[in-house]
C-alpha cells in the first residue's frame, strides 16, 4: 500500500472505476450496432451512469477533506485542481475531435474541479455547512432553472430550461451536490470520532484501480472506441444493424438537443442516406467531420 493513502478510498474509487468502464462499454456496443441504438439511453443504463458519476464526486469530496487533513498547506491543493482541469481540457479537446457536435464541454472532471474550488471554504467549516451546500446545489435546477440563461456560455451551470448536446453533462448544478455531501460526510465523521469500516483493508485490484482511476479514465474509452472502430473497419461490425442504430441515435441526440419530431426524422434520414451512398473516410476524426457536415447539411434542408 503506497505511504499515506487508504484501502478503503482506493478501493471505492477502484469501484466505480469499474463501473464507468461497464457502462461506456454498453454506450460502445450501442454507438456502433451491437446492442439496440437506444440502450444507452434507456432509463435503467442513465440512472446506473448518474450513480457512478455521484459515486465519483462524493468520493473526491471524502478526499478533499481527508487530503487536507493531513496536509493543511493550500499548495497540495492547487496542484490536484490543476491536474483535474488539465484533464478536463483533454477530455474536451478529444471529443471535440471525434464529436464535435457533442463534445463534453462540462463533464465529471470539469464538474469535480470547479466544485473543489468551491468546496475549499467548506473544508475547515462544521459539517452542517458542507450539508446545507449540497442540499442548495441539489435544489438549485428546480428553483433556478430559467430560457433567459440558455445561452451556451450558462450551459455549465445546469439552470438553462433544456439539456444541450453533449455526450457527457455534468454541470455545477445540481451534480455538486454529490462532492459537497462528500465534504460534509467526512467533516461529520471527523466531528464525532468516526472511521470507516476496515478503514486499513481493500481488494488489492480495486486499489489499483482507485490509485490510477484519472489515467484509466482517460485512456479506457479511447482505446474501447478505437477497438470497436477497426473492428467496424475490418467488416466485423453488425452491418444490418448499423443502418436502423445510426438512425435512432441521429433521432434522440436531435431530440435531445431540442429538435423536434418533424425537423429530426427527415434531417436524420437524410445524413443516414447520404452517409451509405458516399465514401466514409478512414480516419475517425475525418470521419466525425464529415458526418458533422451532412448531418448540418440535412438539418438545414429540413428546417
Amino acid at each position: 500500500m503506497t505511504p499515506g493513502r487508504l484501502a478503503w478510498l482506493d478501493a471505492a474509487r477502484g469501484l466505480a472505476v469499474v463501473s464507468m468502464v461497464v457502462f461506456h462499454l454498453i454506450w460502445d456496443l450501442g454507438n456502433f450496432g451491437y446492442v439496440d441504438a437506444d440502450l444507452p439511453f434507456s432509463p435503467g443504463v442513465k440512472l446506473f451512469g448518474h450513480a457512478i458519476a455521484e459515486s465519483f464526486l462524493f468520493v473526491a469530496g471524502v478526499a478533499l477533506v481527508l487530503a487536507h487533513a493531513r496536509n493543511a498547506s493550500w499548495r497540495p491543493f492547487w496542484r490536484r485542481i490543476g491536474v483535474v482541469a488539465g484533464a478536463a481540457g483533454l477530455v474536451s479537446l478529444g471529443t471535440y475531435l471525434v464529436f464535435p457536435q457533442a463534445f463534453v464541454f462540462f463533464g465529471i472532471l470539469h464538474c469535480i474541479a470547479l466544485a473543489s474550488l468551491l468546496a475549499a471554504p467548506l473544508l475547515g467549516a462544521p459539517w452542517p455547512a458542507a450539508a446545507l451546500a449540497a442540499l442548495l446545489a441539489a435544489a438549485a435546477p428546480s428553483l433556478f432553472a430559467s430560457q433567459s440563461l440558455d445561452a451556451p456560455w450558462f450551459w455549465w451551470t445546469g439552470l438553462s430550461s433544456f439539456e444541450p448536446p453533449t455526450n457527457d453533462y455534468r454541470p455545477i448544478f445540481p451534480w455538486s451536490a454529490g462532492l459537497f455531501a462528500g465534504v460534509a460526510a467526512a467533516r461529520f465523521c471527523g466531528a464525532f470520532g468516526l472511521r470507516a469500516p476496515f478503514a486499513d483493508r481493500g481488494a488489492a485490484p480495486l486499489n489499483w484501480l482507485g490509485r490510477h482511476s484519472l489515467a484509466i479514465y482517460l485512456l479506457h474509452q479511447p482505446l474501447l472506441f478505437g477497438l470497436f472502430t477497426g473492428l467496424a473497419a475490418l467488416g466485423s461490425a453488425p452491418r444490418a444493424a448499423e443502418g436502423d442504430a445510426f438512425l435512432a441515435a441521429c433521432e434522440l441526440q436531435c431530440a435531445v438537443s431540442g429538435g423536434a419530431a418533424e425537423v429530426c426524422q427527415p434531417a436524420c434520414a437524410c445524413t443516414a442516406a447520404r452517409a451509405a451512398q458516399e465514401a466514409i473516410p478512414a480516419d475517425a476524426a475525418a470521419r466525425a467531420a464529415w458526418i458533422g457536415e451532412i448531418s448540418r447539411d440535412c438539418l438545414a434542408k429540413a428546417r
